[in-house]
């Protein structure tokens, strides 16, 4: 019999590697089983890049290469080159130009531009673009990666000559830039955890392994809606190397929501570990764990399952007509806490959930109205595509204790939802996070967390989940899409007197988060203009679609579409600047927020006060920017004939978000002093990307007279770290750094306290200099002899402290978002230009990752506005399996993006910041769209703006 083994020779780093492998074996998994773990499975095709590795000088996809098609090649991963000198050059720039976030891909980047320089040491833009277009970047839209690429290459400046480095003089470095007041706050720093990030170490989860892991895979549901007559598992029982596989027979009957909210989580529990029916078509059927993934998955298609097909559907419009079929026609089963937990509106209906609002009196508003406009726009279903799938680990630790090791914003909710699953007490749960391959709202939810550790407790073996990127796309979450419809009235001033918002929201085939998104949509869709005539009626409808969740932005890209895409044609109906109606109806400084007060998300809210906002400074400054008032709108390029199909215009979107969810989110933080004066800071917050562990530490550094890495930071283990909520509702700079602020003032003062004893002064004598406590007399005792003598020979004790932080306001940042298009008339194309962000987020804690934050934010709106849609086939099931399929955009479609601060601090926030993550990626859709209208006359009121749906709209204007 023919081995199914060959033998391979290959040189790896330097190092000439002979091994037996499999045919089918893949270099991917041939490498990391080698060490490589800078080499990371992003998907199955390649396109994400992560995998990216070099071939003989050449960047390669491991993904996609078998193992025995590099025979006699020479192999490098990050792990061989990390001592080489341009590589340790390359990472410096890296950090230093910010192009870091989430570090899935930096080192597939760093290859990629590794392998340009040794064929071209002086690249132009152009060559670093095509470079890194084969390295799916989710997190930062590029811009930084671009700089640092030309900038290491000397085609470019780099940021600041004196970049933000660790010294060794133990002073706190001064930056150049704003906030020079300040000693840290206010001025770019490196990321804490970047090191690890741009060496490529096995610090992700899907790194982790221990011995008698079991792999675990599930069986979806080939249909979209369809009830298990039987199942029979024994063929797959029987398969070598299967150790256990289990239906909805074997699982607990109890429900609960994937949503990773505070508890009780206002989603409906509409959810099981499983069923026995399947609601979309990639629902779990099954579970199969087995020493291998392959022996997993032959099992899956082992498994026999005769299914009763029922009538489907995706569109929201036939979620409640009379005969549409019930996706949750399940008996609601009993459950210790009923009298606390959210269920369906009406699933008799298909209602997941409904939400309503009044204030004033819309009736006699709109009929004191001068002027009323009538629209309604939709927008569309898309993935958040974070590059690092969802995956978990589990086991029993030596106490036997349920460890979950897990990809995951939200590790405090997934341990009381699995403990809750399990029947098991919350204290005999821990959840670990390492660093996040990006989230962007995905990993707000427990989608497979639950599936291992039940697994784990059923068969005492450690268990591992990953998704591929295929399963992404057919069964993680999506962003909700939403008929959202305006109807609006002025009066004789063009000032807004009665608005009316009503939401049509499309859940899926569960309602996660289907309450809390259309709160959010219609609470910032009502409040950026306020009336005093509001009506509002929402409806959250279940249909056999992929289920929806959260996804950045939550709910306000809905809201922002539709308003924005509105205040430009109710300008337009009224004959005024659409800039101007704007300023007339914005929310002022001093107003009440009376939205927010009356709609909580699913409770009620608190009153509140606009106690900062730049919103009308934001739009002076990106009409400047943009060239509003000198640029020519309609008309072909400079140097084009007037016959060309070119036409170009700017377009532009006012937008808000919050910081936090008022009387909800809660932080704790703990900080403590060590021997040689520096110290450790222990926060439950969870950095995916956005640099909250290196702003966090920033904050802790600034309120102690230290620098950042004096700060150690240790995040998100539920035994060892202070309780968050999580990463979600653009909460951690203000809720956590509001947390981590006050637990070193804190210690500040026990430090000052200590140290006044054994100089024998006052309290209110000393004050801390230079590291160190400083008496009037000038004796001084530096933070070293303080951190030592503390602990071992002088009034011993551990100077430490902690804190909490809870606000019962959300501010909202401002953001004022412009863009100038070219429109191809004969094709429909829209090609981005230009765009520009004028940004209120308060205090800028660290500019150069707010920059990261923002250009990636816009990135993502605007693959959301012309490229990226979810769709599906004439059976209800998702076209895209991948991430081309999906779409989305390169760096050669993206536009130049610059980004511009306004600092109105905010004095409920840490050193006067508000929230900066998510607010980016409200407005891109509509001011793309506005800025085609303004092009070549084209309205469109549905996402996404694609080609064909340009077309059509021109031949009706023809």
């Amino acid at each position: 019999m023919k081995s199914d083994t060959c033998r391979l020779t290959f040189m790896l780093n330097g190092e000439e590697i002979s091994c037996l492998v499999p045919s089918g074996r893949l270099l991917l998994d041939l490498l990391r089983e080698l060490g490589c773990h800078s080499v990371k499975f992003s998907d199955e095709r390649g396109e994400g890049g992560a995998d990216t590795v070099l071939m003989d000088d050449h960047p390669i996809s491991a993904a996609t290469h078998l193992a025995l098609q590099v025979e006699g090649c020479r192999i490098e991963t990050l792990e061989g080159l990390r001592e080489n000198r341009e590589l340790k050059k390359l990472a410096d720039t890296f950090l230093d130009e910010g192009a870091v976030q989430c570090g899935y891909c930096t080192p597939a980047q760093m290859l990629s531009l590794e392998a340009l320089r040794r064929r071209n040491p002086h690249p132009s833009g152009a060559d670093v673009a095509e470079a890194l277009s084969t390295v799916f970047c989710r997190c930062t839209g590029f811009v930084k990666p671009l700089r640092a690429g030309l900038v290491n290459s000397g085609s470019a400046k780099p940021r600041c000559a004196c970049a933000a480095k660790a010294d060794n003089s133990g002073k706190a470095p001064r930056y150049s830039g704003k906030g020079d007041e300040l000693q840290v706050i206010g001025h770019d720093t490196r990321r804490v955890d970047g090191p690890g990030l741009v060496d490529g170490a096995p610090i992700f989860t899907g790194d982790m392994n221990m011995p008698g892991m079991l792999h675990l895979k599930i069986l979806h549901s080939p249909h979209a809606h369809a009830r298990i007559r039987s199942i029979n598992i024994a063929r797959a029982e029987a398969l070598p190397g299967v150790v256990e596989v289990v239906t909805y027979k074997d699982v607990p009957v109890r429900a609960y929501t994937s949503a990773g909210q505070g508890f009780p989580e206002p989603s409906p529990y509409d959810l099981f570990i499983l069923s026995d029916k399947a609601r979309f078509a990639g629902d779990k059927i099954a579970l199969v764990a087995a020493e291998t993934v392959e022996a997993a998955e032959q099992a899956c298609a082992l498994i026999d399952v005769d299914y009763e097909v029922l009538s489907a559907y995706t569109a929201e419009g036939e979620a409640m007509l009379e005969d549409a079929p019930v996706i949750h026609d399940e008996q609601r089963p009993t459950d210790p806490q009923t009298d606390i937990l959210f269920w369906p509106a009406e699933p008799e209906r298909n209602v997941a959930a409904r939400t309503s609002l009044d204030l004033g009196d819309a009736d006699k508003g709109f009929a004191a109205a001068e002027t009323i406009i009538e629209r309604s726009y939709r927008s569309h279903q898309v993935q958040q595509c974070h590059l690092e799938p969802h995956v978990a680990c589990s086991y029993l630790d030596a106490n036997k204790r349920l460890t979950i090791i897990a990809a995951t914003q939200v590790p405090f909710h997934v341990r009381r939802v699995v403990a809750r699953l399990l029947d098991l007490p919350v204290s005999r749960v821990r959840v670990i996070k390492p660093r996040l391959g990006g989230g962007f709202g995905g990993k707000q939810e427990i989608l497979i967390e639950e599936l291992c550790a039940f697994m784990t407790m059923r068969t005492g073996r450690p268990m591992r989940l990953e998704l591929t990127r295929e399963e992404e796309l057919i069964f993680a979450r999506n962003r909700h899409p939403a008929r959202v419809d305006y109807r609006v009235g002025f009066d004789g001033d063009d000032r807004i007197i009665a608005m009316q918002m009503d939401v049509l929201l499309n859940t899926g085939a569960y309602g996660g988060h289907a309450l809390t998104v259309m709160s959010v949509c219609a609470n910032k869709g009502l409040s950026l203009y306020p009336a005093p005539n509001v009506r509002h009626r929402g409806t959250a409808v279940y249909s056999n679609m992929v289920p929806a969740g959260a996804y950045r932005g939550y709910g306000s890209p809905q809201a922002f579409w539709a308003l924005e895409t509105f205040m430009e044609e109710a300008a337009l109906e009224l004959g005024v600047d659409p800039l101007e109606l704007r300023l007339k109806n914005v929310v002022q400084v001093g107003d009440s927020l009376d939205v927010s007060e009356n709609m909580g998300e699913g409770r009620d809210g608190y009153s509140s006060h606009l106690n900062s906002g730049a919103a009308e400074e934001c739009i002076r400054r990106g009409r400047e920017a943009i060239g509003w008032d000198v640029r020519p709108r309609g008309c072909p390029p400079d140097g084009a004939s007037d016959q060309s199909p070119l036409r170009r215009g700017i377009g532009m979107a006012l937008t808000m978000q919050g910081s936090g969810i008022p009387g909800i989110d809660m932080a704790g933080a703990f900080i403590k002093m060590n021997e040689d004066g520096g110290f450790n800071l222990q926060v439950g917050a969870t950095d995916l990307g956005t640099g909250s562990d290196t702003v966090l530490a920033q904050i802790a550094a600034e309120v102690l007279g230290v620098s950042v890495p004096e700060i150690i930071v240790t995040s998100s283990d539920t035994d060892t770290t202070p309780f968050d909520t999580g990463a979600y509702a653009s909460s951690t700079t203000y809720i956590t750094g509001g947390a981590v602020k006050k637990a070193a003032e804190d210690l500040r003062g026990r430090i000052m306290t200590w140290a006044a004893g054994q100089l024998g002064v006052a309290d209110d004598e000393v004050k801390i200099a230079d590291r160190a406590v400083v008496a009037p007399s000038g004796t001084r005792l530096t933070f070293s002899e303080i951190g030592t003598r503390s602990l071992y020979t002088e009034n011993q004790e551990q100077l430490m402290a902690s804190a909490s932080h809870l606000s019962y306001d959300s501010p909202p940042p401002f953001a004022a978002q412009f863009v100038e298009v070219e429109v191809d008339t004969g094709t429909g194309e829209v090609r981005l230009l230009d765009f520009v962000t004028v940004l209120d987020a308060g205090k800028i804690i660290n500019p150069v990752m707010a920059e990261g934050q923002v250009e990636g934010a816009v990135a993502q709106g605007l693959g959301f506005a012309i490229a990226e849609e979810i769709t599906y086939d004439s059976e209800s099931r998702v076209l895209p399996r991948s991430f081309r399929e999906h779409g989305y955009l390169l760096p050669a479609d993206l536009p130049r993006q610059r980004v511009i601060f306004v600092e109105d601090e905010e004095p409920s926030g840490p050193y006067g910041a508000k929230a900066v993550a998510e607010i980016c990626i409200n407005g891109p859709a509509a001011a793309v769209g506005n800025a085609l209208f303004d092009a070549c006359g084209v309205r469109l009121r549905e996402t996404p703006l694609t080609p064909e749906k340009v077309l059509t709209a021109l031949r009706e204007l023809r």
